[in-house]
């Protein structure tokens, strides 16, 4: 029987949490340097932040008597109590409706949209969905994103087989291969404290992972870097979904196909798995 309930959890359902953050100059250096960033010298007061860079600010800092044994913030504050020990970074939706000025203040405003549960091959499979708002502090919308959260058993993540000859096909195409101080850098920069990035001990006993774990946000926001620079034009929406975690160790071949104001992306490992799939809708 289930230990999911899903009418309590619901009961999250349009709470909201509001942040303020400076977007720092420094902040997004560091993500040029720990990104290999092609144009850092467009990484300067006043230029526009580069899609999905937003992620790296507006971070939660608890103390430790207030973090999950995962290293993630406690159950039940912002995000509802889901009973199940796995929590990842599912995919999502993002809308950049105008540039995010790096050195500006901007406003978030989240809220809970949906709570879903269903069941998989490996049981249950909580989905939470959150909406994000960066506004400035006119209270003009610049990023409207929906983010997907799973949550899951502690079962050994399943290899989902990929189309590698269509990934092979793909225009444009290049190799990247996290290391460990990738992982560091990025787990800095966002402040994230889940241990699947840094404890080997907790990936392979509590998680069932056989090694570290890459960033799935570090994975998008190199796919979204990716189509811009291969198209020279703007990200004005970024839809993206992860199918299989990749672990340090591997290299990952990002892909992308342009069609017109379109881009499909793909990461795939090199045994073939697709880890992550995304479209990128271009400016005009």
């Amino acid at each position: 029987m289930s230990q999911i309930d899903i009418a309590h959890l619901r009961t999250w359902i349009g709470k909201t949490h509001d942040d303020e953050d400076t977007i720092s100059l420094r902040h997004a250096r560091l993500m040029a340097a720990t990104v290999d960033f092609p144009n850092p010298s467009q990484i300067r007061e006043g230029s526009a932040l580069p899609p999905l860079w937003h992620w790296i600010y507006f971070l939660e800092g608890l103390p430790p008597g207030e973090l999950g044994r995962d290293g993630h913030p406690a159950r039940g504050g912002f995000l509802p109590p889901v009973p199940l020990p796995n929590r990842m970074w599912a995919g999502g939706r993002v809308t950049f409706l105008e540039p995010v000025p790096i050195g500006s203040r901007i406003r978030k405003v989240s809220s809970i949209l949906k709570v879903d549960h269903k069941v998989g091959r490996s049981g249950d499979l909580v989905f939470v969905t959150v909406l994000h708002e960066l506004k400035s502090l006119a209270d003009e919308l610049l990023i409207r994103e929906e983010h997907d959260i799973v949550y899951k058993s502690a079962t050994r993540p399943a290899a989902q087989q990929a189309n590698v000859a269509e990934a092979s096909r793909a225009p444009f195409s290049k190799a990247f291969t996290p290391t460990s101080t990738t992982l560091f850098r990025y787990s800095a920069l966002t402040f994230n404290g889940h241990r699947i990035h840094y404890d080997l001990d907790y990936c392979r006993n509590i998680e069932g992972y056989s090694n570290l774990v890459i960033h799935g946000p570090l994975n998008a926001t190199l796919l979204a870097g990716f189509a811009e620079e291969v198209t020279g034009r703007t990200v004005r929406e970024f839809n993206y979904r992860g199918l299989s975690p990749a672990l340090l160790g591997e290299t990952i071949t990002f892909s992308a196909s342009i069609d017109a104001n379109r881009v499909l992306l793909a990461a795939t490992l090199g045994s073939g798995v697709r880890s992550m799939e995304a479209e990128a809708l271009l400016e005009p």
